[in-house]
């Protein structure tokens, strides 16, 4: 019996890598979109350095990671807000004109961008702020209150405003499909789940909360941090906070 094929089979089928035909071509240089995002004229908020000494050993973080989702109405710390942003995307290292970062990126083209709805940050105001990488400090982008209106667009999932903070991770399409073309789908994905993983050993390692959510009204987030869904969109968001 034929099934109906829908969108997620036409996706599956129509990425997919055969060896007598590849899409592409040669790369066009003059093309390539920038790889970092900035606000250019946005308030700026310098983020404390990262602690990379402190934290339980990394197999006791992976055998103790679990999915949180109820919080405490405690706010979390600059401190502990950079070395979440640190551990998710932060420059580790440097090779040619390649800044590396704590998460691994097909090509090395870094599609994702991270955006903050700060609730309850000590010594930062409720917003919602972009994290500029190259920098390692925040833009503004919105300042109030905005986490009845990300729960409201998250399918109603609470844990969005009760949270101390939530990451929005954006996807910049043609920063991958201008090498990939439509297999970038598939890169962008797998990036966003890599960032995602490495919040949670993070909130873990600093003794937090931490729960990843897939489940979104696309337009609404959107909305929230001000981007079009289309050259860029939400892919994936994440609450975190004190249990």
């Amino acid at each position: 019996m034929n099934k109906e094929r829908r969108i997620g089979d036409l996706y599956q089928s129509e990425t997919r890598y055969h060896r007598e035909r590849m899409s592409g071509g040669p790369l066009r240089w003059d093309e390539k979109p920038e790889t970092y995002k900035t606000y250019p004229d946005a308030e700026t908020i310098e983020l404390p350095e990262p602690n990379l000494s402190a934290g339980k050993p990394i197999w006791d973080i992976l055998s103790q990671r679990r999915s949180i989702r109820d919080y405490t109405s405690a706010p979390v710390s600059m401190e502990t807000l950079s070395q979440l942003l640190w551990a998710i995307q932060g420059v580790t290292a440097r090779m040619g004109p390649y800044a590396l970062r704590s998460a691994p990126s097909a090509g090395a083209l870094y599609p994702i961008e991270t955006y903050v709805l700060v609730n309850r940050v000590s010594n930062l105001d409720a917003g919602v702020y972009h994290y500029d990488v190259r920098q390692h400090r925040l833009e503004v982008v919105r300042k109030g209150d905005f986490g009845e209106e990300a729960a409201r667009a998250g399918l109603g999932q609470e844990m969005l405003e009760n949270a101390a903070l939530a990451f929005i991770w954006t996807a910049v399409i043609e920063r991958s499909k201008w090498k990939y073309r439509e297999r970038a789908y598939r890169y962008i994905y797998m990036d966003a789940g890599h960032i995602g993983q490495n919040a949670y050993l993070a909130a873990e390692a600093l003794g937090l909360g931490c729960c990843t959510v897939g489940a979104f009204f696309d337009d609404e987030v959107n909305a929230v941090i001000g981007v079009d869904g289309e050259s860029e969109t939400a892919v994936y968001l994440c609450s975190i906070g004190k249990r």
